[in-house]
């Protein structure tokens, strides 16, 4: 059976020879699981870009590459972190509103972000039998609203966001150059 991800259009060629399939296939969360199918197949398929003109989606490069999963989203995820936990400290309810929790955001991990500052997250404590991860999107840091119970589920969210905000296109995914640091 084809994966729903067989039909995101590409712009020309994935970028995918600096992507690091070996960590991809082994990389472990604290719960056990890898990395969800739905996004391992995304990967594979259209590699590092910008995804409905918009969504930059983190995946694992070789070593000395910019824009990864171990370095990038890392970094993203550690960022979400200490905003929320500054804003529980501070009561600011206001930033787990409209569909979240101070418990649910001390288990999400960044695994993409948006050009308007916006963050893609995997709600690690919650993966479903067949090894998906929960997806939200907290816009601007400030919130946290629930996309779907995959990444396939929230592409389908994304994918009419995009075309509302850019009208139709030709295209899904823009492959975007391997970048050295």
């Amino acid at each position: 059976m084809a994966s729903p991800l067989s039909e995101l259009r590409c712009l020309g060629e994935p970028t995918l020879a600096h992507l690091d399939l070996d960590l991809l296939d082994r990389y472990r969360f604290a719960d056990g699981g890898g990395f969800p199918p739905s996004y391992s197949d995304l990967v594979r398929r259209v590699g590092w870009g910008r995804t409905f003109g918009l969504w930059l989606v983190y995946p694992p490069l070789l070593p000395g590459f910019a824009d990864s999963w171990q370095g990038r989203a890392a970094e993203l995820t550690r960022r979400f972190a200490a905003t929320y936990n500054d804003g529980q400290r501070e009561d600011f309810d206001w930033m787990v509103e409209p569909d979240g929790s101070w418990e649910l955001a001390a288990d999400l991990c960044v695994f993409a972000w948006s050009e308007n500052g916006d963050a893609l997250l995997w709600d690690t404590g919650s993966r479903s039998a067949d090894g998906e991860l929960p997806v939200w999107e907290s816009r601007s840091l400030d919130s946290l609203h629930h996309l779907g119970g995959s990444l396939v589920e929230a592409l389908g969210h994304l994918s009419a966001s995009a075309e509302a905000l850019f009208g139709p296109r030709d295209h899904d995914v823009e492959p975007l150059p391997a970048v050295r640091l």
